[in-house]
């Protein structure tokens, strides 16, 4: 009472001014603690998780503080399922702890794609069709006829598939092209027993390219494994007139798909693979 009874002794404009520092000082006391209240003053660099397993990306943002969203999954043939194909923000970026990473991920199910028709196309028609479904060139097998480069058959596999039936995405299509009265392209080269860098030094020299890398076994040096499987293979499995077996032909550009192993394969070279 004592102490309300001084400060009602003052003068009010004395009341008035102290009112207003003691505002000023709450005031200021409010802004600067508002960074810590808020966390804006915590900022993190963002890390990149792009080809990191989603589980492994979401435990290296999340030990950072930052929040995790799968935002959309696509498919990607030639990359591991479930890695991270996208994220934002970008890594590298300074953002405020906490926030959120959008991961875009590689699906695990390769989407199913409708087999166009595509007997008849030209063999350029046919490739460029197949990029944009997500299907890839596989080998190619010049048969007689005489419409040069145009497409007689379409095969998964080594056998014909019809129209309108479901192959996922990212599969090989074979086919089978006329040679207008001559042989196009380039015969399969044999990979079987090559480590996987003289594979595909051997190919590039060609124009070709490596497809889907698949492992038998745990392989960590995947480089100096060894083909043991590959396809197209080197041979149709058909003999020509003399009896020797028939070369599949494959065009620029075409992928090759090996499975490989940490041994090399026995190989006899005197039988059709």
């Amino acid at each position: 009472m004592e102490a309300i009874d001084k400060l009602l002794k003052k003068p009010l404009w004395v009341n008035i001014l102290t009112g207003i520092g003691a505002f000023i000082i709450l005031l200021i006391l409010f802004f600067f603690s508002l960074g810590w209240i808020t966390g804006n003053g915590k900022t993190e660099k963002v890390p990149n998780v792009v080809g990191l397993d989603v589980t492994a990306a979401q435990k290296n943002l999340t030990a950072l503080g930052f929040d995790v969203v799968l935002q959309d999954s696509i498919y990607v043939d030639t990359l591991a399922r479930n890695a991270v194909l996208r994220q934002t923000p970008a890594s590298d970026e300074i953002v405020k702890k906490g926030r959120a990473v959008y991961l875009t991920i590689n699906r695990i199910v390769a989407p199913l794609i409708d087999m166009p028709n595509l007997v008849g196309f030209s063999l350029k028609s046919a490739e460029t069709y197949l990029k944009v479904l997500g299907l890839r060139l596989g080998g190619i097998s010049v048969v007689a006829d005489r419409n040069k480069n145009v497409i007689i058959d379409q095969l998964v596999n080594g056998k014909p598939i019809s129209p309108g039936s479901k192959v996922a995405s990212g599969t090989l299509i074979h086919f089978l092209v006329g040679d207008g009265g001559s042989t196009i392209g380039f015969e399969v080269p044999d990979l079987l027993g090559l480590t996987v860098d003289m594979a595909r030094a051997k190919i590039a020299s060609m124009g070709l390219q490596l497809g889907i890398i698949t492992s038998a076994t745990s392989i960590t040096d995947t480089a100096n494994a060894f083909v043991i499987q590959q396809n197209p293979n080197p041979y149709s499995g058909q003999l020509d007139s003399l009896g020797m077996p028939i070369k599949n032909v494959t065009f620029q550009g075409g992928a090759i798909d090996v499975v490989i192993d940490k041994v090399a394969p026995v190989l006899k070279r005197d039988s059709i693979n």
